[in-house]
């Protein structure tokens, strides 16, 4: 059975019992002053309880007979308009399985129950086709980045195979390059999965020590780069993941320091906690960043200047996928991520997580 047809059978079920007390009420209360037996004697005529039977028991079946039709076709047709959101919410539903995630219900009308349901359908479509548009884009820059440097490696051996007398040890140093890249790259990935899947244990963790940690490590690519290192900050316990707070905190300063002046740059660490949560700012001197260009950073394979495009990247330059790990560790651990461009050049970036 259908539900509208439940709904009909439910209306007229209803309808039905309420006339049928209803009917029973006038009985009862017309039986009260109809004695019971004949009546003689002179003055007009007084019916008794067997005349009153014969002529209600044929008026009471023919209002039970219009009640049941009655209700029957009214709560076909009050069951029909009742459930049309529903038929609007499966025919977007259903459209949506075919992978057509464009389509949306807005359903007009009061803001009752139907219309929170179709709301919330919507907001989660939009959720579902923003992510799904982001992981195609997120597979397409992760093939073009892992193809580079297949294809470099490739390129390499065949002019190592087609000129015997080239330099070997240069060879070796160019392939051991691009295979570093690959690996990057490669366990980039790796960890962006891992954040986005939530699959780690939870424990307090001091902020502050984890800043300490990831300074120190990369304390000898700012030297290289003239870059000066500034950590400041009080104890900020957290509850996550040290394997992942590191490299969220490491890639912060690690794009601070990459991302900076030639010479004279600077890089601010800065650790406070507050009433419910600890915060964690990492600022940066540095080249004016459009602020058209913020929101894009944190996506897969994204800088400043727009999507990587260099095939024979340094290093210590990273693979594009700094902001976007830290994004999304940030939203693993039930924190959020600012990022704000410095009128003078640079960003500040700001992460915000439940404190312990």
């Amino acid at each position: 059975m259908s539900a509208r047809l439940k709904l009909t059978l439910s209306y007229a079920g209803f309808l039905m019992i309420a006339g049928a007390l209803l009917l029973a009420a006038v009985w009862v209360f017309l039986l009260r002053y109809v004695p019971d037996g004949s009546i003689t004697g002179p003055g007009p005529f007084m019916p008794n309880r067997s005349d009153l039977l014969r002529a209600f028991a044929p008026a009471a079946a023919a209002v039970m007979g219009f009640l049941l039709v009655f209700g029957l076709v009214g709560g076909w047709l009050l069951a029909g308009r009742m459930l049309a959101p529903l038929r609007r919410i499966t025919l977007v539903a259903r459209q949506t399985t075919e992978g057509a995630l464009s389509h949306r219900i807005r359903l007009a009308g009061p803001d009752d129950e139907f219309r929170e349901l179709a709301d919330a359908f919507d907001a989660m479509l939009d959720r579902v086709e923003s992510h799904v548009a982001e992981q195609r884009r997120f597979a397409a820059n992760a093939s073009h980045e892992l193809r580079t440097p297949l294809a470099t490696t490739q390129a390499l051996l065949e002019v190592a195979r087609s000129d015997p007398a080239s330099n070997t040890p240069r060879l070796l140093e160019r392939l051991r390059s691009v295979n570093a890249r690959a690996i990057d790259i490669t366990e980039a990935l790796l960890l962006l999965s891992r954040a986005d899947q939530r699959s780690f244990a939870r424990e307090v963790v001091d902020l502050s020590l984890i800043v300490e940690e990831a300074t120190e490590t990369l304390q000898a690519l700012a030297d290289r780069r003239g870059v000066i290192v500034e950590v400041s900050g009080d104890v900020a316990l957290v509850r996550g993941s040290p394997t992942l707070l590191l490299p969220m905190v490491s890639n912060l300063v690690q794009n601070a320091i990459v991302h900076n002046r030639a010479e004279g740059g600077t890089v601010e660490v800065v650790t406070s906690a507050h009433a419910g949560s600890v915060r964690l700012v990492v600022g940066n001197t540095g080249e004016v960043v459009p602020p058209a260009s913020v929101s894009t950073l944190a996506e897969p394979f994204q800088r400043g200047a727009g999507r990587i495009r260099s095939h024979h990247p340094s290093h210590d330059s990273g693979v594009g996928l700094g902001l976007a790990i830290v994004k999304s560790i940030v939203q693993a651990q039930d924190g959020s991520l600012e990022i704000v461009a410095r009128p003078s050049g640079g960003l500040d970036v700001t992460v915000d997580l439940p404190r312990a």
